[in-house]
């Protein structure tokens, strides 16, 4: 009876042991799983992909662009801000912050060209076309001359609005993609003059453009973009894979 009578005496002061610990607050526990959640986001934001400059699907290219283009004419930065992620997120592959850093600087650019009116102001805009360069570079297949890259850019962005022939800023586009993909040849030029003549298509109908016009700018940078994918895999092929 005895040591019944200890063992419950031992029982019961375990228990009050027990209950006395300090307890984990509920708020505590909650900041707990928010921190873990945070950590998580973080890391999966950050953490680097495989990202590919000739990974892109060009219908979904054409697609984007042109929303891009319509963003920019119609100042709705925030939704060019998001195609412009989508390009980088969707079709390269880069990781969610390194996409948010190309739409940053990407739409930095091009809000500081819209309201320059000289070659002289243009140049605001180029600090953030190189830093849009550099993050792209990194997805390239080659090393980039990044500043020659933003440079050119910037290049036709003006002989565009100089009212330059499609035929002659076309061929400054596609001085662009043989800079970020390595490639040359007929297909690129003719990718760089079909994006030209979308563009004066736009521009030709300015503030009267229609939903069928935009329709008919997405199927005309459809086929552009459809000749660079088909030179960058022509490309790929006929390059030796290192051992």
């Amino acid at each position: 009876m005895d040591r019944i009578c200890d063992a419950g005496r031992e029982n019961r002061g375990f228990q009050v042991s027990r209950d006395q610990r300090p307890k984990v607050s509920r708020a505590r526990r909650i900041a707990g799983v928010l921190l873990s959640v945070v950590a998580l986001a973080a890391a999966y934001i950050s953490f680097p992909r495989h990202a590919d400059l000739t990974a892109f699907d060009a219908d979904a290219m054409a697609r984007l662009e042109s929303s891009m283009w319509r963003d920019y004419y119609e100042k709705r930065y925030l939704a060019l801000f998001r195609d412009l992620y989508d390009v980088s997120r969707s079709e390269y592959g880069f990781s969610p912050l390194d996409s948010v850093q190309i739409a940053i600087a990407a739409a930095g650019a091009a809000k500081a060209f819209q309201p320059t009116t000289s070659r002289a102001e243009a140049e605001a805009a180029l600090p953030s076309l190189i830093a849009y360069f550099r993050i792209l570079s990194e997805a390239a297949k080659m090393p980039i001359e990044i500043e020659d890259a933003a440079r050119t850019e910037l290049a036709w962005w003006q002989a565009r609005r100089e009212r330059v022939p499609t035929e002659q800023y076309g061929l400054i586009i596609a001085r662009v993609a043989t800079l970020l993909y390595g490639i040359d040849g007929e297909d690129v030029r003719r990718f760089g003059q079909a994006r030209a003549e979308a563009m004066a298509y736009r521009d030709a109908r300015d503030a009267d453009i229609s939903e069928a016009d935009w329709a008919l700018i997405a199927d005309r940078l459809k086929l552009a973009y459809g000749l660079l994918k088909k030179a960058s895999i022509e490309q790929a092929l006929s390059t030796p894979v290192r051992q």
